[in-house]
Formats: structure tokens, sequence, C-alpha cells
């Protein structure tokens, strides 16, 4: 194991007690009505700027002494010094004995000698891939790299699952109408044939580039949907007079509509890929900490280098400010303890993400993978038993689709669920509907929505309205429903970047107060090593037998329906 000092209990500091009996107070006598009513400068208290993004925590469960506690709680488990080894590159990832430096991804190029780290300049090794990177997007991007058939580059596949896709894909989704020389990018993650065929479909194989993200090139459902594509590549390229499906033309088809992202060179050349068409990233990149990595090779191409250099500076701006600002001002520390206030001391599990911006659509989804995954755990990283409740359900949707789907629940049900409502000033796309600005009016929805939650409305408001009497429970709001408002002046790349980051930090301070290595993920292993075993039952009886009596049954009823 890592030489790290085990996890201190949180739950058996003083101040974790005295969070508890606050808590207990605040349930008793706290309404967010009455704290607005009362205190003139809670907004301004409790607002914070970032560079690009603006924070308003003041409709939150919380008064002046609980910024307060909970700053104490992080000093009381250390979160500063687990901060700053993190960045300083000590192996805090402990199951793995690995360093955690996806913040290493986003450092400029004058840092380079600064962060050496098991012996590796880190800084350096970034910038010399991501050098490669942006050499190869131009000639992508200019027309310079051509497919065999001597046709400039309009499409993209990029291969990938979990972290190899999901960044990528929600990033180019909230950056698509920066997208400047008409290559388009679609995304395979899923090992459903499905998934394959109907990204594939109507592409031009002539045009298209493929991009295969795997670090060791071994990923199951990456690798088997990579030799699918690779089939489709040279059977389209065959019938269109491409090439005449000789050896030596399949070798020469593959390495020009084919690169990788990994670092196993040896498995990229026995695929067919030239080696020096590889990009690589290192093993304390976590795969959901890693789409500022080689593994946002695809955005490089069809934003470009400058875009992409934009995306890390955000990153890296707001990993400064999370490291250099004291934690009652820090509004990622705040953000992230909040979620610890809800979850250790409100019994709240559940959490929403709302952006209201079409583009961050995906957003939510990348969410789900950066903070269950990494803090979806029982055991602390020394191997013993969490003391207290662990992890938060990440989920959301855009609104005001939401609005129309499950606000009622936000809004009126039995659960409390905090959300963080995101959304920008200013929109690429200004529409108006006769007089109406139409932003302005979908700001309006984003403002109203925290305001219902935050003060409800009561059964006087109600009946003063002329509701029928037998009506007025039905249409009462309850309020005090926590949310967060993170208001942009605009989704640039820089933007992007710190929210990005923001959601990484607040995932490292709820591990830290509860004791966790978030940066493996064994929870994922044994449903693989399983699939491995079962995946043969299908057609062999022995395999069969040896499965459990629902497996067995289940299978034997795809048998009988299979056509």
């Amino acid at each position: 194991m890592a030489t790290i000092p085990a996890p201190i209990d949180a739950t058996q500091t003083p101040e974790w007690k005295a969070l508890a009996d606050h808590a207990a107070d605040l349930k008793a006598n706290f309404t967010l009505k009455e704290a607005f009513a009362s205190d003139p400068e809670r907004v301004a208290k409790l607002s914070f700027d970032m560079d690009d993004l603006h924070f308003d925590l003041s409709k939150n469960l919380i008064d002046d002494k609980t910024v307060g506690l909970l700053a104490d709680l992080a000093r009381a488990v250390k979160l500063e010094e687990r901060r700053d080894a993190m960045y300083a590159g000590e192996h805090i990832n402990t199951t793995e004995d690995r360093a955690v430096l996806h913040t290493a991804l986003r450092r400029p190029a004058s840092d380079a000698g600064k962060f050496i780290v098991d012996g590796q300049d880190t800084v350096a090794d970034v910038h010399e891939v991501l050098d490669r990177m942006y050499a190869f997007a131009e000639r992508v991007r200019s027309g310079e790299w051509k497919g065999v058939s001597g046709k400039k580059i309009e499409h993209l596949v990029s291969i990938g699952i979990g972290g190899s896709d999901l960044g990528p894909v929600m990033v180019y989704e909230a950056l698509k109408p920066m997208a400047d020389t008409g290559i388009d990018c679609r995304y395979i993650s899923n090992i459903d044939p499905n998934d394959a065929a109907e990204k594939l479909y109507g592409l031009d194989a002539e045009t298209t580039l493929v991009i295969v993200v795997s670090k060791t090139f071994t990923t199951l459902e990456t690798l088997t949907n990579a030799r699918e594509v690779k089939a489709w590549m040279l059977e389209q390229l065959t019938a269109a007079g491409a090439i005449d499906g000789s050896k030596a033309q399949v070798a020469d088809a593959i390495k020009k509509h084919f690169v990788a992202v990994s670092t196993n060179l040896e498995l990229v050349a026995e695929f067919g890929i030239d080696p020096a068409n590889a990009f690589g990233f290192w093993n304390w990149v976590g795969g959901r900490y890693s789409v500022d990595s080689a593994v946002g090779l695809s955005l490089i191409v069809v934003f470009g280098p400058k875009v992409f250099q934009q995306f890390l500076e955000g990153f890296h701006d707001l990993d400064m400010y999370f490291q250099n600002t004291p934690l009652e001002q820090n509004v990622v520390a705040l953000m992230g303890l909040l979620n610890v206030w809800y979850v250790n001391f409100y019994g709240l599990g559940s959490h929403a993400v709302l952006p209201y911006n079409q583009y961050l659509h995906r957003f939510p989804a990348y969410l789900q993978q950066l903070t269950m995954e990494s803090n979806g755990k029982s055991t602390r990283w020394d191997g013993t038993d969490v003391t207290c409740g662990t992890g938060e359900v990440f989920w959301g949707e855009p609104g005001t689709n939401g609005q129309h789907a499950f606000y009622q629940l936000i809004h009126q049900g039995t659960n409390v669920i905090p959300a963080d409502f995101i959304a920008f000033v200013n929109t690429p796309n200004p529409a108006v509907d006769g007089d109406q600005d139409v932003h302005e009016l979908f700001l309006g929805n984003f403002l109203a929505q925290t305001k219902a939650l935050a003060f409800g409305k009561t059964a006087d408001e109600v009946r003063a309205e002329g509701t029928a009497e037998w009506m007025i429970p039905a249409r009462v709001f309850e309020g005090n429903r926590p949310t967060t408002s993170v208001f942009g002046v605009e989704l640039t790349p820089h933007a992007l970047g710190e929210l990005i980051a923001l959601y990484e930090h607040i995932t490292f301070v709820e591990g830290t107060v509860w004791g966790l290595d978030s940066y493996d993920q064994w929870g994922v292993e044994l449903g693989k090593q399983l699939a491995k075993q079962i995946t043969p039952a299908f057609h062999d009886d022995e395999a069969l037998s040896a499965q459990d009596a629902s497996t067995k049954a289940l299978i034997e009823y795809y048998r009988a329906h299979r056509k």
C-alpha cells in the first residue's frame, strides 16, 4: 500500500459532533424564507465569483455558523494537506499505489521541471504529447492528412467507453458551436451492436478517420467495437474501389484511417495502426479524469488546438483557485462540504444537476461516472470499513425538459433532493418570439425554479387565489428545498474547463471527508469477470451447468427465442 496516513475518522471528531448538533437545531428552527427575511446580507455573504462563473449558495439549508463548522470539519480531516499531497504527486491512490495527477494535464509548459513525480517530469511529458496531438490535428483539419483514396477527412469516429467516451462526448456536445472545419464526430461506446450500426450509418468510409481510445488496448468493449468498425471500413473501401483487398492495400488503409490513444504500442501495431499515430497518457490519470489528456484527441481535431488550450486553461485556473483560496471563501471546497452536509447530516442521498443550457445535455451523465465511480464505496483508503454514509446518486436533465418530467418530485415529493442549477447569461443562438427574447424566457425558468424550491407557496397564498378548500393541500409548495445556482457569462471552452474541474474537486472534497480512495474503481471488475465466464454458456452446455439457477433460466430463455 502507498505510504499515505490512515484516514481520520471524521465521525469521531468534535467538529462532526458540532455539525450534528447544529443540523438538529436547523431542522427544528430554520426556513429559507425566514433566513432571507432576517438577513439582508445573506446573498452577498453566500455568493462567490471565480473567473467566468458566479455562485449563489444562499438557497442552501445553512446559516452563517454552518460555513464555519464545515470549514472546521475540513481542517479536522486535513483536507488542505491531502489536496496539496495530490497536487504534488504523492500516491494517494492507495489500492493501486499511484499518484493522482490529472491537475498536471493542464499545467502550463512553463511548469516543466517543477513537478518531478517518480522520476518523471510530468509537465514536460504532458506537453510533449500535447504538441504531437496539436500537430496531428492540424494535419487533419487542414486536409493534409488524407484517406487511402486521397480524400480529406470529414468525419471522425471515436471508439471508447467510460472515461474514454463520456468526457469527450460531453465536451463535443457542449462546444458544438465552435466547430469550425466541417469535421464532425460520432462516438461509439456500447458493446451493443446497435450502437456501432447507428453511428456508422450514412458515413463515407473514404472520408472517415477512426480513433480507438484504450490506454491498454485491451478493453473488451472498445476492442470489440474497433474490430467491427475495421471490418466495416475495409468492406466499404473495397466496395467503393478505393482498395482492391490485397494485403498491402488493406494495411495502408488501416494506417490512413485509424489512429490510437493508447500506451500499448505493441497491440496498437498488431491491430494495424502505425505506432507513430498513437498518443498516450499515464497511470496517474484515471479514466474519468482524462478528458483533458490524449483522450480528448477528437476534440482537438474538431475544435482546434487553440480552443483545447483555452479549455485546459479553464481547468488550471480552477485548480489554482481551489489550492490557494481559504476554506471559508473557497466555493469549490464549500460545495463539496455542502454535499457531505446533506448526505451525512440530512440523510439525503440523491443530487440533481440541472443545466439550463441544451449544449450541456450530457453533463449530468458525465458527472454520474465522475462522482459515483469515485465515491460509491464502503471501504476507506486503508482498507477499513467506512464509518458513515458515502456517495450520492447524481442525475439530471437539461431545463426546461426536466420541468415537464421529474420536477414534480423535487418540488412536492417526500424526498428532498439538493440540486445544482447551471446557466449562462449569453447564448450563441439568440432568438426572439415576437417581442420576447427567448433566452430571457429560458433564464426566467431557471430563476423561477430555484425561487419556488426555496420559498414555496403557503396554504393562505393558494387560498387567496380562490382555490377550493379541498384542493388547497395539492397546491401547497413546502419550499425549503436546497439549491445552488451556478451562473456563467458564456459557455466558452475556458468556462467548461472550470466547470469540469469544479466537480472533480467537489468529488475529492467528499472523498477526503469520507476517507475514500476516490481514484480506484474495483466495483466494476466483478461484472467484467463474470461476463467472460457466462458468455460461453449461450452455446456450451458445460458452461451453462455451472451457472446459478436464475442465470441458467435466462440463458435457456435466450436459446429458445434467439432467431
